[in-house]
Protein backbone atom coordinates (compact mmCIF):
# COMPACT_ATOMS: atom_id res chain seq x y z
CA UNK A 1 0.00 0.00 0.00
CA UNK A 2 2.83 2.38 0.87
CA UNK A 3 4.52 1.75 -2.48
CA UNK A 4 1.29 2.42 -4.37
CA UNK A 5 0.73 5.65 -2.41
CA UNK A 6 4.29 6.66 -3.10
CA UNK A 7 3.79 6.16 -6.84
CA UNK A 8 0.61 8.21 -6.84
CA UNK A 9 2.35 11.03 -4.98
CA UNK A 10 5.27 10.85 -7.41
CA UNK A 11 2.93 10.93 -10.41
CA UNK A 12 1.11 13.92 -8.92
CA UNK A 13 4.30 15.84 -8.26
CA UNK A 14 5.68 15.07 -11.71
CA UNK A 15 2.47 16.08 -13.43
CA UNK A 16 2.40 19.36 -11.49
CA UNK A 17 5.91 20.09 -12.66
CA UNK A 18 5.12 19.12 -16.25
CA UNK A 19 2.00 21.26 -16.48
CA UNK A 20 3.12 24.23 -14.38
CA UNK A 21 3.93 26.17 -17.54
CA UNK A 22 0.49 25.62 -19.04
CA UNK A 23 -2.01 28.49 -18.74
CA UNK A 24 -4.59 27.81 -16.06
CA UNK A 25 -2.92 24.57 -15.02
CA UNK A 26 -1.69 23.54 -11.60
CA UNK A 27 -4.64 24.36 -9.38
CA UNK A 28 -7.29 21.93 -8.18
CA UNK A 29 -9.64 24.91 -8.00
CA UNK A 30 -9.34 25.63 -11.74
CA UNK A 31 -12.58 26.95 -13.17
CA UNK A 32 -13.66 24.58 -15.93
CA UNK A 33 -16.77 22.72 -16.92
CA UNK A 34 -14.83 20.42 -19.20
CA UNK A 35 -14.96 16.64 -18.96
CA UNK A 36 -12.28 14.18 -19.97
CA UNK A 37 -13.90 11.09 -21.47
CA UNK A 38 -11.50 8.14 -21.31
CA UNK A 39 -11.87 5.20 -23.69
CA UNK A 40 -10.00 1.98 -22.97
CA UNK A 41 -8.59 -0.40 -25.54
CA UNK A 42 -8.95 -4.08 -26.31
CA UNK A 43 -7.94 -6.58 -23.60
CA UNK A 44 -8.60 -3.92 -20.96
CA UNK A 45 -11.35 -1.98 -19.23
CA UNK A 46 -11.91 1.40 -17.63
CA UNK A 47 -9.67 0.51 -14.69
CA UNK A 48 -6.64 0.89 -16.95
CA UNK A 49 -7.01 4.67 -16.39
CA UNK A 50 -6.75 4.36 -12.59
CA UNK A 51 -3.35 6.05 -12.49
CA UNK A 52 -4.29 8.86 -14.88
CA UNK A 53 -7.69 9.72 -13.38
CA UNK A 54 -6.60 11.20 -10.01
CA UNK A 55 -3.97 13.35 -11.69
CA UNK A 56 -6.60 14.94 -13.92
CA UNK A 57 -9.09 15.32 -11.09
CA UNK A 58 -6.50 17.26 -9.11
CA UNK A 59 -6.57 19.84 -11.91
CA UNK A 60 -10.33 20.33 -11.58
CA UNK A 61 -11.40 18.20 -14.53
CA UNK A 62 -14.39 15.89 -14.42
CA UNK A 63 -13.57 12.34 -15.56
CA UNK A 64 -15.80 9.75 -17.21
CA UNK A 65 -14.33 6.36 -18.06
CA UNK A 66 -16.42 4.51 -20.65
CA UNK A 67 -16.87 0.74 -20.54
CA UNK A 68 -16.98 -0.53 -24.11
CA UNK A 69 -19.16 -3.49 -25.14
CA UNK A 70 -16.52 -4.46 -27.73
CA UNK A 71 -19.13 -6.03 -29.98
CA UNK A 72 -18.48 -3.80 -33.01
CA UNK A 73 -16.83 -0.48 -33.77
CA UNK A 74 -20.24 1.14 -34.22
CA UNK A 75 -21.53 -0.24 -30.89
CA UNK A 76 -18.43 1.02 -29.11
CA UNK A 77 -18.65 4.44 -30.77
CA UNK A 78 -22.31 4.64 -29.74
CA UNK A 79 -21.36 4.00 -26.10
CA UNK A 80 -18.82 6.82 -26.26
CA UNK A 81 -21.27 9.21 -27.95
CA UNK A 82 -23.77 8.58 -25.15
CA UNK A 83 -21.09 9.50 -22.62
CA UNK A 84 -20.22 12.66 -24.54
CA UNK A 85 -23.85 13.70 -24.88
CA UNK A 86 -24.36 13.32 -21.13
CA UNK A 87 -21.76 15.99 -20.34
CA UNK A 88 -22.84 19.60 -19.73
CA UNK A 89 -19.79 21.18 -21.35
CA UNK A 90 -16.85 20.54 -23.68
CA UNK A 91 -15.12 17.17 -23.81
CA UNK A 92 -11.49 16.13 -24.18
CA UNK A 93 -11.80 12.69 -25.77
CA UNK A 94 -9.01 10.21 -25.03
CA UNK A 95 -8.50 6.75 -26.50
CA UNK A 96 -5.96 4.01 -25.80
CA UNK A 97 -5.06 1.40 -28.40
CA UNK A 98 -8.29 0.14 -30.06
CA UNK A 99 -9.96 3.03 -28.23
CA UNK A 100 -8.20 5.31 -30.72
CA UNK A 101 -10.31 3.89 -33.54
CA UNK A 102 -13.40 4.35 -31.36
CA UNK A 103 -12.73 8.03 -30.64
CA UNK A 104 -11.93 8.58 -34.31
CA UNK A 105 -15.44 7.34 -35.13
CA UNK A 106 -17.20 8.98 -32.17
CA UNK A 107 -15.41 12.31 -31.85
CA UNK A 108 -17.05 14.48 -34.49
CA UNK A 109 -19.75 15.89 -32.21
CA UNK A 110 -19.49 19.62 -31.50
CA UNK A 111 -18.88 19.00 -27.78
CA UNK A 112 -15.50 17.40 -28.48
CA UNK A 113 -12.78 20.04 -28.20
CA UNK A 114 -9.75 17.79 -28.68
CA UNK A 115 -8.67 14.20 -29.25
CA UNK A 116 -5.82 12.51 -27.37
CA UNK A 117 -4.43 9.25 -28.73
CA UNK A 118 -2.52 7.05 -26.28
CA UNK A 119 -0.52 4.26 -27.94
CA UNK A 120 -3.40 4.03 -30.36
CA UNK A 121 -4.88 3.47 -33.78
CA UNK A 122 -6.32 6.37 -35.78
CA UNK A 123 -7.78 4.94 -38.98
CA UNK A 124 -8.83 7.14 -41.87
CA UNK A 125 -12.28 6.98 -43.42
CA UNK A 126 -13.05 3.58 -44.99
CA UNK A 127 -10.07 2.11 -43.13
CA UNK A 128 -9.95 -0.54 -40.39
CA UNK A 129 -7.32 -1.41 -37.81
CA UNK A 130 -6.35 -4.48 -39.86
CA UNK A 131 -5.98 -2.21 -42.90
CA UNK A 132 -3.61 0.00 -40.91
CA UNK A 133 -1.43 -2.88 -39.73
CA UNK A 134 -1.40 -4.94 -42.93
CA UNK A 135 1.76 -3.34 -44.40
CA UNK A 136 3.74 -4.38 -41.31
CA UNK A 137 5.07 -7.88 -40.53
CA UNK A 138 2.75 -9.96 -38.37
CA UNK A 139 3.82 -9.22 -34.79
CA UNK A 140 4.86 -12.05 -32.49
CA UNK A 141 2.14 -11.25 -29.95
CA UNK A 142 -0.61 -12.30 -32.35
CA UNK A 143 0.35 -15.93 -31.81
CA UNK A 144 -0.89 -15.45 -28.25
CA UNK A 145 -4.44 -14.57 -29.28
CA UNK A 146 -7.12 -16.89 -27.93
CA UNK A 147 -10.37 -17.10 -29.93
CA UNK A 148 -13.53 -18.44 -28.32
CA UNK A 149 -16.51 -20.05 -30.07
CA UNK A 150 -18.24 -16.69 -30.40
CA UNK A 151 -15.31 -15.12 -32.23
CA UNK A 152 -14.12 -13.04 -29.25
CA UNK A 153 -10.40 -12.50 -28.68
CA UNK A 154 -8.29 -12.44 -25.53
CA UNK A 155 -4.57 -12.69 -24.93
CA UNK A 156 -2.89 -15.63 -23.25
CA UNK A 157 -1.46 -14.71 -19.86
CA UNK A 158 2.10 -15.31 -21.06
CA UNK A 159 1.63 -13.00 -24.06
CA UNK A 160 -0.03 -10.39 -21.88
CA UNK A 161 2.94 -10.37 -19.51
CA UNK A 162 5.72 -10.49 -22.09
CA UNK A 163 4.32 -8.32 -24.89
CA UNK A 164 1.35 -6.27 -23.68
CA UNK A 165 2.67 -5.28 -20.25
CA UNK A 166 6.38 -6.15 -20.09
CA UNK A 167 7.30 -3.11 -17.97
CA UNK A 168 4.40 -3.46 -15.54
CA UNK A 169 5.15 -5.19 -12.23
CA UNK A 170 4.37 -8.89 -12.48
CA UNK A 171 1.76 -8.78 -9.73
CA UNK A 172 -0.09 -5.89 -11.36
CA UNK A 173 0.24 -7.37 -14.85
CA UNK A 174 -1.20 -10.66 -13.63
CA UNK A 175 -4.23 -8.84 -12.22
CA UNK A 176 -4.72 -6.93 -15.48
CA UNK A 177 -4.42 -10.14 -17.48
CA UNK A 178 -7.15 -11.82 -15.46
CA UNK A 179 -9.42 -8.77 -15.85
CA UNK A 180 -8.95 -8.28 -19.58
CA UNK A 181 -12.12 -7.94 -21.62
CA UNK A 182 -12.73 -10.04 -24.71
CA UNK A 183 -13.20 -8.16 -27.99
CA UNK A 184 -15.13 -9.36 -31.00
CA UNK A 185 -12.70 -10.03 -33.84
CA UNK A 186 -14.92 -8.03 -36.20
CA UNK A 187 -13.92 -4.83 -34.37
CA UNK A 188 -10.51 -5.08 -36.02
CA UNK A 189 -12.10 -5.31 -39.48
CA UNK A 190 -14.82 -2.69 -38.99
CA UNK A 191 -14.03 0.40 -41.03
CA UNK A 192 -14.24 3.96 -39.76
CA UNK A 193 -16.94 5.89 -41.58
CA UNK A 194 -15.89 9.36 -40.43
CA UNK A 195 -12.50 10.49 -39.10
CA UNK A 196 -12.87 12.98 -36.26
CA UNK A 197 -9.19 13.94 -36.44
CA UNK A 198 -9.89 15.73 -39.72
CA UNK A 199 -11.76 18.45 -37.84
CA UNK A 200 -10.43 18.23 -34.27
CA UNK A 201 -7.02 19.17 -32.84
CA UNK A 202 -5.15 16.06 -31.77
CA UNK A 203 -2.44 14.97 -29.35
CA UNK A 204 -0.52 11.69 -29.39
CA UNK A 205 1.61 9.93 -26.79
CA UNK A 206 3.20 6.50 -27.06
CA UNK A 207 5.96 4.34 -25.62
CA UNK A 208 8.91 3.77 -27.91
CA UNK A 209 9.11 0.12 -26.76
CA UNK A 210 5.50 -0.65 -27.69
CA UNK A 211 5.34 -4.27 -28.91
CA UNK A 212 1.64 -4.20 -29.80
CA UNK A 213 1.41 -1.20 -32.14
CA UNK A 214 4.78 -0.58 -33.84
CA UNK A 215 6.20 2.83 -32.92
CA UNK A 216 6.91 3.44 -36.63
CA UNK A 217 3.21 3.00 -37.38
CA UNK A 218 2.24 5.34 -34.57
CA UNK A 219 4.68 7.96 -35.78
CA UNK A 220 3.20 7.74 -39.27
CA UNK A 221 -0.35 7.95 -37.92
CA UNK A 222 0.45 10.95 -35.75
CA UNK A 223 2.05 12.71 -38.71
CA UNK A 224 -0.95 11.98 -40.92
CA UNK A 225 -3.42 13.50 -38.47
CA UNK A 226 -1.18 16.45 -37.58
CA UNK A 227 -1.04 15.55 -33.90
CA UNK A 228 1.13 17.10 -31.21
CA UNK A 229 3.39 14.13 -30.46
CA UNK A 230 5.37 12.96 -27.45
CA UNK A 231 7.06 9.64 -26.80
CA UNK A 232 8.07 7.96 -23.56
CA UNK A 233 11.48 6.24 -23.74
CA UNK A 234 11.37 2.58 -22.75
CA UNK A 235 7.60 2.48 -22.25
CA UNK A 236 5.43 -0.38 -23.45
CA UNK A 237 1.90 -0.44 -24.84
CA UNK A 238 0.59 0.20 -21.33
CA UNK A 239 2.21 3.63 -21.11
CA UNK A 240 -0.97 4.85 -19.38
CA UNK A 241 -0.23 2.45 -16.51
CA UNK A 242 3.53 2.79 -16.23
CA UNK A 243 3.78 6.51 -17.04
CA UNK A 244 0.46 7.92 -15.96
CA UNK A 245 2.13 11.25 -15.26
CA UNK A 246 3.24 11.70 -18.88
CA UNK A 247 -0.14 10.64 -20.25
CA UNK A 248 -1.94 13.01 -17.87
CA UNK A 249 0.36 15.83 -18.97
CA UNK A 250 -0.60 15.27 -22.63
CA UNK A 251 -4.28 15.35 -21.75
CA UNK A 252 -3.78 18.52 -19.70
CA UNK A 253 -1.92 20.09 -22.62
CA UNK A 254 -4.88 19.36 -24.89
CA UNK A 255 -7.32 20.80 -22.37
CA UNK A 256 -5.21 23.93 -21.87
CA UNK A 257 -4.56 24.55 -25.57
CA UNK A 258 -8.29 24.40 -26.30
CA UNK A 259 -9.18 26.75 -23.45
CA UNK A 260 -10.67 24.08 -21.22
CA UNK A 261 -8.38 24.29 -18.22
Amino acid sequence: MKSILGKILLWSATTFALCASLPGCGSSSASTNATVVLVHGAFADGASWSGVTPLLQKQGLKIVSVQLPRTSLNDDAAAVIRAIDAQPGPVILVGHSYGGAVITQAGTTSKVAALVYVAAFAPAEAQSINDLTSPFPKPAWQSGLVVDEGGYLTLSTDTYLTSFAPDVSKDTANVLATAQGAINARCLDDKVSVAAWKTKPSWWIYGDHDQIIPPALQQAEAKQIGANVSSVPGASHLVLVTHADAVAASILAAASATGNL
